[in-house]
């Protein structure tokens, strides 16, 4: 990426995926259809710019012969802090110039506060360990700083009404919670809408969805639902993505009414808190 230095650990990951399939003789083409990945993302994870996933290791191990050692070399985030569905979208996200989220019933990883990112995995199953929770919390809110660099990417949030509607944590939680989304709102990068229940079904009712969109490489589109989660590079499955973001976005509340609307309903639990 422009103006993005990329991890050492993925450098030596792209060269050694590199010699491997050099010394297998295959082209990256060919190495893609063997692997059902694009070429695209073969020549990124090559070139540092792209961390495989766990499965994609496995395939290119599998594939090329390596007993393993593409999988053991693979560079981790902490898997018991981030989801492996999640952790090469945590590395992306760090470099995108531009995000776009749609949020169907929870705030955004990006914008929690730490209370409501606490009652947030309180209420997994199984439970998790207190520092355990404490880990993961800290994880969660690292991320967030990229949002205070002094380059930090574009952000829309396109937040289902049903987002500021349910009392994660209770009242005073969610009134913290609402103003530190508005106070985030009145950044001159950050935009915030709010898709009114009263538009009934939308586009992206079914699922969340980020789109993130890089200086110097393709675009992204990543689907979450419970316990996983799909990274897509495929530029038909983005152009869904992006389609359907926009419909989305163009029934949703403008940017001014949005804010209005999240500090009123901050006010509604304010006055419940007391």
């Amino acid at each position: 990426m422009a103006g993005k230095r990329i991890p050492k650990s993925r450098t030596a990951y792209g060269e050694e995926l590199k010699a491997q399939r050099e010394a297998a003789g295959l082209t990256q083409e060919k190495l893609s259809e063997m692997v059902i990945m694009s070429r695209t993302h073969i020549a990124h994870i090559e070139a540092g710019r792209r961390r495989p996933s766990s499965d994609d290791a496995r395939r290119l191990d599998q594939v090329l012969g390596t007993g393993g050692v593409l999988t053991r070399f693979l560079p981790t985030l902490d898997g018991k802090l981030i989801a492996d569905h999640f952790e090469q979208v945590a590395l992306l996200e760090q470099e995108a110039m531009m995000i776009r989220e749609y949020a169907a019933t929870l705030v955004p990883g990006l914008l929690q506060t730490e209370a409501y990112a606490r009652a947030v995995f309180g209420a997994f199953f199984p439970p998790k360990s207190s520092e355990h929770c404490d880990n993961v919390i800290g994880t969660r809110l690292k991320r967030a700083k990229i949002l205070d660099t002094a380059d930090p990417p574009v952000l829309w949030q396109l937040l289902d009404e049903a987002v500021l509607r349910r009392p994660v944590g209770g009242p005073a939680v969610m009134a913290a919670q609402l103003r530190h989304i508005a106070e985030l709102g009145a950044r001159e990068r950050v935009r915030m809408h709010v898709l009114p229940f009263s538009v009934g079904a939308h586009p992206l009712l079914e699922s969340g969805l980020m789109l993130l969109c890089f200086d110097d490489d393709p675009p992204l589109a990543y689907v979450e639902g419970l316990y996983t989660g799909a990274l897509y590079d495929d530029p038909a499955m983005v152009r869904n993505g992006q389609t359907a973001y926009a419909l989305a976005l163009s029934d949703a509340m403008s940017h001014a009414d949005s804010l209005g609307l999240i500090k009123t309903v901050a006010e509604e639990y304010e006055d419940e808190a007391r």
